[in-house]
């Protein structure tokens, strides 16, 4: 457990004006976000099948939580990490078109999450994935589409202000693009995460491109999943957070894998036992379309807008009771 209390501390609104808020946030954002990126809302899954290979597996070492179901005989249910692969699947499966994608209220249990201000093992975010031609499996693609990502959540900031003015939380106007290597070269002496907080807080927010492959050094920035992404053309989003004076990653997304770039990820990462799974067919085979997707934070983005100092203010989940009587001696009131 780690937990960052802020000097003098002030939520500015109260615990149901908090839910007024994160309602107006959510419905807000999703539909302007839709709009803005031709996406229509679809009904998603809570648990797959361990044997399609739907499940996001994160950095590899988080374990999923499964059960057995009545009807199902003995397969192996899991608990979505996330829907990275799920929706592309259901791109072809609904007949989306060029340019056409879905968004979805995403639910899910990260059992094995570090507990802080940011992290919880309840995880909410709109899952979203959009039909790209082969052709646009480039760089401009991505930034263009994370240009549009933030142009949303700029607005959202003007919305936010217009219906709680004392509680919104200011962002930077531009978003910037680097690469992981560029900040190596840059710091080479800090962390993966101190180089986060010395670029965010430098130029605001960045978009933080090329996580999951080795730089120069041989050391990764960060894992990332080796099937879904393109290591090569993905990303996260970050903003400098003054409240807990470090950065906060709202949105991680990228182009996703074609066949070489999954072929070639499973290898490095010593994973190539998934090529048997129905869904890495499907990418091999050429059977689910092209397309870019990602993340966003609800929770994550509710905090960002509110100048929150912890999750907990946005969302209900578990915490150990540690860091609830903390929270609360320091007017942090965890929902």
């Amino acid at each position: 457990m780690h937990l960052i209390i802020p000097e003098s501390y002030n939520p500015k609104l109260t615990v149901r004006e908090t839910q007024d808020a994160i309602r107006y946030i959510r419905e807000t954002f999703q539909d302007e976000f839709g709009k803005q990126l031709n996406l229509s809302r679809l009904s998603a899954p809570m648990f797959v099948e361990k044997s399609t290979g739907l499940n996001d597996n994160l950095n590899g070492v988080e374990q999923p939580v499964s059960f057995t179901m009545q009807d199902e005989g003995d397969a192996t249910i899991e608990i979505v990490h996330s829907l990275a692969k799920w929706k592309r699947v259901a791109l072809k499966r609904y007949g989306f078109g060029m340019h056409e994608g879905l968004y979805t209220n995403m639910n899910a249990i990260r059992k094995d999450e570090d507990l802080d201000n940011y992290h919880s093992a309840y995880v909410d975010q709109w899952d979203w994935e959009k039909v790209i031609s082969r052709d646009e499996r480039n760089l401009d693609t991505l930034k263009d589409t994370v240009r549009q990502i933030f142009k949303v959540i700029k607005h959202m900031e003007h919305e936010v202000w217009y219906k709680f003015p004392q509680s919104v939380h200011h962002l930077p106007d531009e978003i910037h693009f680097v690469t992981t290597q560029e900040l190596e070269d840059r710091f080479p002496d800090l962390t993966p995460k101190e180089r986060e907080n010395a670029i965010t807080k430098e130029l605001g927010c960045v978009f933080l491109m090329k996580i999951g492959g080795a730089m120069k050094s041989g050391k990764r920035h960060d894992g990332r999943a080796p099937d879904y992404d393109d290591w090569s053309l993905n990303g996260d989003i970050l903003f400098w957070y003054e409240p807990l004076n470090q950065s906060i990653e709202i949105s991680s997304m990228g182009i996703r894998v074609d066949a070489d770039a999954l072929k070639r990820q499973l290898k490095l990462a010593d994973a190539e036992d998934r090529l048997q799974y129905p869904y890495h067919q499907m990418v091999l085979n050429g059977e689910v379309p092209f397309t870019i997707g990602g993340g966003i934070g609800q929770s994550r983005l509710c905090m960002l807008l509110l100048g929150k100092a912890h999750v907990g203010e946005v969302q209900a989940s578990l915490w150990p009771q540690e860091m609830i009587d903390q929270c609360e001696e320091n007017h942090i009131h965890l929902l």
